[in-house]
C-alpha cells in the first residue's frame, strides 16, 4: 500500500475503523486523511444533499502502529462495490476529492 491509496484500518484499544487516504505508513504508524467508519453514512448524505454539519468530514489522522490490527486496500469483490465506489454513486464524485482536495502526490482528485 503505498500514500495515496484508499485503505480501510481497523484499530485496537479502543476498536475503531476509519476509511481514508492514506498519507504515510512507517515503523511508527499510520497517517490518514480519514473517516470514522461509523459517520460515513452521515458524511455522504451531508455532501449529496448539499448539507454542512459541523465537525463532519475528514480529518488527518495518526494512529501508532501498536494500534493497527489490520489495512485493507478499498477494492471491489467481484459484484460488491468498494466504498470509494459506493461514495461516488452515493454524492457524484470521487472521495479523493474530499479527502485531498489538492493532491499533493500521483494520485488524481476526481
Amino acid at each position: 500500500m503505498d500514500p495515496g491509496s484508499i485503505v480501510v484500518v481497523h484499530l485496537v484499544e479502543p476498536s475503531e475503523k476509519y476509511w481514508g487516504l492514506l498519507k504515510d505508513l512507517t515503523f511508527a504508524g499510520v497517517t490518514l486523511r480519514a473517516i470514522n467508519l461509523d459517520s460515513l453514512d452521515d458524511w455522504m448524505r451531508s455532501i449529496a444533499y448539499e448539507e454542512e454539519y459541523a465537525g463532519l468530514g475528514a480529518s488527518t489522522i495518526f494512529f501508532p502502529l501498536r494500534r493497527v490490527e489490520r489495512m485493507f486496500l478499498d477494492e471491489s469483490v467481484g459484484p460488491i462495490e468498494s466504498l470509494d465506489q459506493m461514495f461516488k454513486r452515493r454524492t457524484g464524485r470521487s472521495a479523493r476529492f474530499y479527502f485531498d482536495p489538492e493532491p499533493e502526490g500521483p494520485y488524481d482528485a476526481n
